[in-house]
């Protein structure tokens, strides 16, 4: 049985693990948004970034891919994932249905924000995300990195987040 994992923000630049295939997605129920704040990987406890997370939202939906698990690397790749994910427990770890393009629904990894963790910070409007994006620096790097090659993948992919889209383009002439 194929180990699957939904992937809508870093995941899908940079998975960290053997992946046999990837497939879009779509997860029902929840909507992605910079709704955390992040204190070690793209940005510090004094100066916070943003990175994505799944918001629980009735209605909503989000796309994304599908990562297969090559055979073999189940146990690896889940050790992984927690240590990396798992960080700060703002994100709960589940196992939901997504629904693959042209093909069957699927059980997959899927990390979503828990929204009574303090990092949780959902509603911020998007210039205040820009503003916070555009400066924020943590041990994986500049927040703009993130924002960029997230926004970038989901281009490459023919998937398409207004949301992103307007960010990037904001946080572009931010930092120009």
């Amino acid at each position: 049985m194929t180990m699957w994992v939904f992937g809508y923000g870093s995941l899908l630049w940079n998975p960290g693990f053997a992946v046999a295939e990837t497939r879009v997605a779509r997860l029902s129920g929840y909507a992605r948004s910079f709704c955390m704040r992040s204190i070690h990987h793209r940005g510090t406890e004094d100066e916070p970034g943003l990175v994505l997370a799944l918001d629980a939202v009735r209605g909503a939906s989000c796309q994304g891919m599908a990562l297969a698990v090559a055979a073999g690397e189940e146990d690896r790749t889940l050790d992984y994932l927690r240590e990396r994910e798992l960080i700060s427990s703002a994100y709960l770890e589940k196992n939901l249905t997504v629904e693959l393009q042209n093909g069957p629904a699927v059980e997959a990894v899927t990390y979503v924000i828990d929204p009574h963790h303090g990092q949780y910070c959902g509603g911020m409007d998007l210039e205040e995300q820009a503003q916070i994006i555009a400066k924020a620096v943590g041990g994986r790097g500049p927040n703009t990195e993130y924002l960029f090659n997230t926004a970038q993948h989901l281009t490459d992919v023919g998937l398409h987040d207004p949301e992103l889209d307007w960010l990037a383009a904001r946080v572009r002439r931010l930092t120009a």
